[in-house]
């Protein structure tokens, strides 16, 4: 027998919402951490952290020693990597990670300027910056692309005008988060403060990524009109 339909949940404009099939809340759960994993989940942002922060203690330890900092941030970024896998992590993810490690420590090591690890840091967080400022201007902005294949829309949402409009918007959050780590690894790198480099590497991660994730989600609400079903349904 079908649920009464007094009992039945409204959604957020007071309509009855559908009987959910088996099966249909797992599939939710799945998209939402696969969602949250691609927008910066706190595992990616341990394994960003640790290896800056392994180099700047091998550094100060071994006397200020660039050769020691970079072998203690491969060092760490290789067993991280080791760990990641045998935990099932796509290796493709967890050889950049490393990759990106050891250009950094090759760097370092070559120029002898243990701020010069930071370099493919602030390098990064610059290319990204504007490669997020392209693709809204191409009407492509990355946060639609992220959340929609996350969702597995195929491209629905660039069909639907307002959710287009809306991804726009809000991916200019995702700009601001690039520049601000811009700005202060710029000027603490400019000044050669190696441990403040580190301080900002680790605070200017997680923290940040998850008020990014928080703001967008709220501008993108904001920007649809009242009538909209939200995002997970393009009109």
């Amino acid at each position: 027998m079908d649920e009464p339909a007094r009992q039945r949940p409204r959604d957020e404009h007071g309509a009855r919402r559908a009987p959910t099939t088996p099966g249909a809340e797992s599939t939710d759960a799945a998209r939402q951490e696969s969602l949250s994993q691609l927008l910066g989940g706190w595992r990616g942002s341990v394994d960003a952290t640790l290896p800056p922060v392994a180099f700047v203690a091998g550094w100060l330890l071994a006397e200020r020693s660039v050769i020691w900092g970079a072998g203690a941030a491969v060092a760490v970024s290789i067993v991280l990597a080791g760990y990641r896998l045998a935990r099932g992590s796509r290796p493709r993810g967890v050889l950049l990670g490393l990759l990106g490690v050891a250009v950094a420590a090759t760097i370092a090591v070559r120029t002898g300027r243990a701020a010069d690890f930071f370099l493919v840091q602030l390098a990064t967080n610059a290319a990204s910056a504007l490669a997020w400022m392209v693709s809204i201007a191409v009407r492509w902005p990355l946060l639609g692309v992220v959340v929609g294949t996350a969702l597995r829309q195929r491209g629905a949402w660039r069909r639907d005008p307002a959710l287009l409009w809306a991804y726009g918007v809000a991916s200019w959050v995702w700009v601001g988060q690039y520049v601000v780590r811009v700005s202060v690894f710029g000027v603490l790198y400019a000044a050669n403060e190696v441990i403040a480099l580190t301080v900002a590497r680790v605070a200017l991660t997680w923290p940040l990524v998850a008020a990014c994730v928080a703001v967008s989600a709220w501008v993108l609400r904001r920007s649809l009109p009242r009538e909209h079903p939200g995002f997970r349904h393009p009109q």
